[in-house]
Order: C-alpha cells, then sequence, then structure tokens
C-alpha cells in the first residue's frame, strides 16, 4: 500500500514525463504491488484505437523508463465521454481459500451465466464490492495513508531493540 503522499509523486512522474500531446489531461494514477494504471482523458472526436496508434512510441518510452525505476508494469487507459477503457492491463492470479458456502456463491454465478468460471465469478464480485462501497473503500484508504504517517514519525523499532541489547551487555 503507498501513501496518498507517494500516490501524488508517482502522478506528478507521469505528469512531466508524458508529451503534451499525449493526453488531453491525466485523470488518474493508480498503483498496487504489481502495476501503475496511467489514465488520461481524449477528445471525444478521437477515438481509443486512434489515440492508441498515435501514442504508442510515446507511451512505451515513459513505460520502460516507470518499470525501470518503479519496478511494475504500467498499464494504459483513457476516458473519453465519460467511459473509461483500460488496454495493456495485467490480469494477475490470486490464490484465496473459500468454504463450501462461499464457494457456492461462486458455483451459482456460473451457473446462472454470470461468469464463465470461479475465478470470473470472484472477479465479478470483487468489482460489484468496490462498485458499492467506494466511499467506504476510500475512508480505509484515507486512515491507512495516516497510520503509515504516523509509524513514520515513531520510534525506529530496530534501533530501540539494538539500544535494548546494548544495555543488557554492558
Amino acid at each position: 500500500m503507498i501513501t496518498a503522499e507517494q500516490s501524488e509523486k508517482l502522478r506528478a512522474w507521469f505528469a512531466e514525463r508524458l508529451p503534451v500531446d499525449v493526453y488531453a489531461s491525466l485523470v488518474s494514477v493508480t498503483v498496487d504491488r504489481e502495476e501503475i494504471t496511467v489514465v488520461g482523458e481524449i477528445p471525444p472526436s478521437e477515438s481509443v484505437k486512434e489515440f492508441r496508434e498515435r501514442t504508442r512510441e510515446q507511451r512505451v518510452e515513459v513505460a520502460r523508463e516507470a518499470e525501470e525505476l518503479y519496478r511494475r508494469k504500467v498499464a494504459w487507459g483513457v476516458r473519453a465521454g465519460g467511459e473509461t477503457v483500460l488496454f495493456t492491463h495485467l490480469a494477475v492470479p490470486v490464490m484465496t481459500r473459500l468454504r463450501q458456502s462461499e464457494r457456492q456463491v461462486l458455483d451459482t454465478l456460473v451457473a446462472g451465466g454470470v461468469a464463465r468460471s470461479r475465478a470470473d465469478a470472484l472477479a465479478w464480485c470483487v468489482r460489484l464490492v468496490g462498485r458499492n462501497t467506494d466511499a467506504w473503500l476510500t475512508e480505509l484508504r484515507t486512515s491507512l495513508d495516516e497510520v503509515q504517517r504516523v509509524r513514520a514519525q515513531g520510534p525506529d523499532l530496530r534501533q530501540a531493540a539494538e539500544d535494548a541489547e546494548d544495555a543488557e551487555d554492558a
């Protein structure tokens, strides 16, 4: 989990490196352990296909630099007319252990044609929870940022342990 300050620095890094004609405006830069997703606004007169072709070399160059610096893949997306389209993004496998009642939820979604597999059903559930609890998740992320800020201001626990060992040895 990265802090709001780190996220803002990352956004600024992309804003500095992206040529001014790539996006009309930078909408968001989102990061997790594996991937950085950059989304920008494009004019309604430009299609996603046209955007991808026109900006490919520029995006590849920026992505290479970011991937080397941040050790994460870079994904791209556009927002046009209120709709967001992601491309070149990762689908990362995630392992989990589910009890029978939880597996039955996934199996019901598969049987009902909502999802093709348990994996698709689980992804569907995650998207649904994300949409319906966006405010709560935002508040939780803000709280985590505050926890990290307070931790950073606290004592260095490794140094405290070393000091305690030194005191015992004396």
